[in-house]
């Protein structure tokens, strides 16, 4: 099964955010609209996490012109 991009997660997120906020929907229909958001949004975070541990920040070059890095380290987790 392929696994649906960031992008596509958080397009469906923000539809979904749209659609419980208009107050269109049944009670039944809010629920199962809120608990697939609440997996789109748990799978966002997770792939937001991931990304993280892969950046890492530019410090300077060393004595042999190779560029030292170190991990990414936010000032605050969210």
């Amino acid at each position: 099964m392929k696994e649906v991009s960031f992008e596509k997660e958080l397009s469906q997120l923000e539809q979904a955010v749209k659609q419980l906020e208009s107050e269109q929907l049944s009670l039944d229909e809010a629920l199962v609209l809120f608990e697939q958001g609440m997996k789109w949004s748990a799978s966002c975070q997770k792939k937001l996490n991931e990304a993280r541990k892969k950046v890492e920040m530019l410090l300077e070059v060393d004595r042999e012109g190779n560029l030292v890095t170190r991990p990414f380290q936010p000032e605050e987790d969210v």
